[in-house]
């Protein structure tokens, strides 16, 4: 009933001002995947708790479209709410804009909060509806009117990130950007995302669950800089730092006034698919843009040897709270009570022992039985699972560390399974296999290399409804462009990018059997060089993650050779390199789950 009520008041201001349909996206006003408890619009008005969604509401009738990791999830939620799910992606399913040429009246009006759609999108939606007279209101956050006791705006501090993790200072940084510029013959730069600017200014923060960014807009000149910030989270020594380059620190909402200022000299470059309409909008039109992808991405997807060394130590870490885990979890099931939500906060806690832990990298997926059949199960109080010494539990989580981001994946057996789920596992880890050790040529992207991981699943008439793997950012964003693994290019998915060396990608193919199972396994792999010959410059991976792969699930007879030399060679640098931080009963079971089949 409650979000029923949201919508007609929704409704009712809409009357108000004449607007017949309204969209509310999942973004906040910087793009960003997650985002603060305060930007949580989406979430407000559907009850749909997903990373991913866009609610259209009109007049007549309120839809909900969001992607295959979450249909199943979705439609739970969605339940009595009468939000209609439109499951993007499925044949004969419209997508926003489809659904909204369809349903816009001649000469009606479209709203939405400007602050939150991106350039490219207003624009794109603006054109479409052109031919139907439709207006764009884009002045108002029309949830903001009802959403009576709204979070407030993060205000945790920030804190600078070292040299000694980062591996370049801001003045370098800033350089390489200020270089690009130039290039373009650009004259002024402006980031909104968070991570890019987190990146840049070596700042990172509190002010996303997860992601440890700082709510900030950034505007580089060839001679100076401008950080929309709110001061109160900057200590000395991030001032100190900032203070090398000349940054004038002015407060976060003023970037909407400042862009209006901007002299009509300037050249501007921007990426549309990032910078908000309502920014865009407030920059004067005889002013010169540029548009294209911000210069940062490229280089921060790209590792430096620093960052690198730095990613290796905190999988060492990572793995070995992982490894307590598996082994607490083995030898525990059945006898003491454990349930999805106890065995995450386990979990957490043996990351918590480990040397520079900051937070977890994403809410941990614990899901038992068919609950891991949702790709991105969370966990409550209702759907809590006790775990009982059968079936399958997957476990899919991460961590921040001052010296890295994981993010790994393991399916646990805790008893008998049956012979089709211990084939599923089995095509799961040998799809891993195989694409972490893929030797590829220079100029290969994810799209080239992804039927390797699904491979064995498509022998099987099995697919997943997700890509392969995302990139990962460094004490950043657990999803990060612009590479990945994915068997066809997605035109608003910025992942098929050519790999570089350097780059770090996740690599976990996974079955998704509605109603009975789900399995996961999952590695992050970094692009590198092999050799180089007549042929070009061959490229491979190199594996960085570290933790048993449950021997109990897999299938031995239908593996390669190859596969199994695989595996062995994996479990004897898994037992090297993990078990001197393990007490001697973890290390005599490890010897055990790591050994050669």
């Amino acid at each position: 009933m409650m979000i029923k009520e949201r919508i007609n008041k929704l409704r009712n201001i809409m009357k108000e001002k004449n607007i017949f349909a309204y969209i509310i996206p999942s973004s906040d006003y910087h793009q960003s995947e997650y985002v603060g408890d305060y930007f949580k619009s989406r979430e407000f008005i559907s009850g749909f708790t997903g990373s991913a969604g866009t609610v259209v509401v009109t007049q007549e009738e309120a839809g909900l479209w969001t992607d295959g990791r979450y249909f199943i999830q979705a439609e739970n939620q969605l339940k009595n709410s009468d939000i209609k799910l439109f499951k993007m992606g499925e044949e004969d399913v419209p997508t926003v804009e489809e659904y909204l040429v369809d349903k816009m009246p001649n000469d009606s009006k479209l709203g939405f909060d400007g602050k939150v759609i991106c350039t490219k999108e207003g624009e794109k939606l603006a054109k479409k509806l052109e031919f139907k007279n439709v207006s764009i209101e884009y002045s108002y956050d029309l949830i903001d009117s009802i959403w009576e006791d709204r979070y407030a705006l993060p205000s945790k501090p920030a804190f600078l990130l070292g040299t000694e993790y980062s591996g370049a200072s801001f003045s370098e940084k800033l350089s390489r950007v200020r270089e690009v510029m130039k290039e373009k013959n650009a004259t002024t730069h402006i980031i909104t995302t968070l991570d890019d600017i987190a990146w840049l200014f070596n700042i990172r923060g509190g002010d996303v669950k997860s992601n440890p960014v700082v709510l900030s807009y950034a505007v580089i000149g060839l001679n100076n800089v401008y950080l929309f910030v709110d001061d109160s989270k900057l200590n000395n020594e991030i001032k100190e730092e900032l203070s090398k380059e000349n940054v004038v620190i002015k407060p976060y909402d003023s970037i909407y006034e400042f862009v209006k200022e901007l002299n009509e000299n300037e050249v501007v470059l921007l990426d549309p698919n990032k910078v908000n309409y309502a920014i865009y909008n407030n920059i004067s039109s005889n002013i010169q843009k540029i548009e294209g992808t911000n210069p940062t991405i490229m280089f921060k997807a790209i590792k430096n040897e620093i960052e690198l060394e730095n990613i290796r130590n905190s999988h060492i870490k990572d793995g070995v709270a992982f490894t307590k885990f598996m082994y607490w979890l083995k030898n525990n099931v059945g006898k003491i009570e454990i349930s999805e939500i106890s065995a995450t906060k386990k979990l957490e806690d043996f990351r918590r022992q480990q040397d520079k832990f900051i937070e977890p990298s994403f809410d941990t997926i614990a899901a038992y039985k068919e609950h891991a059949a949702m790709m991105h199960y969370s966990a409550n109080e209702e759907s809590n699972y006790k775990l009982e010494p059968k079936d399958l539990f997957l476990v899919d989580s991460g961590g921040q560390y001052f010296d890295g981001t994981t993010d790994i994946t393991r399916t646990i057996e805790l008893g008998e399974i049956s012979k089709e789920v211990k084939t599923h596992f089995t095509s799961v880890a040998r799809g891993m296999i195989r694409l972490s050790k893929a030797k590829f040529l220079y100029g290969c992207r994810g799209y080239n290399l992804d039927m390797l991981a699904r491979g064995p699943l498509w022998d099987l008439g099995i697919d997943y409804k997700c890509g392969t793997g995302h990139g990962i950012g460094f004490v950043l964003n657990v999803h990060e462009a612009p590479n990945g693994f994915r068997w066809r290019v997605v035109a608003d998915r910025d992942d098929s990018c050519i790999l570089e060396e350097g780059m770090v990608t996740t690599n976990e193919p996974g079955v998704y059997i509605e109603g009975s199972h789900g399995i996961r396994i999952e590695n992050e792999i970094v692009v590198r060089k092999a050799e180089k010959n007549e042929y070009g410059q061959f490229m491979d991976f190199e594996v960085v993650t570290f933790a048993p792969i449950d021997l109990d699930a897999i299938d031995k007879d239908i593996m390669l050779k190859d596969e199994i030399d695989y595996l062995n060679s994996y479990h004897k640098n898994v037992y090297d390199k993990i078990s001197p931080y393990l007490n001697e009963e973890e290390k005599i079971w490890l010897k055990e789950y790591t050994r050669e089949i």
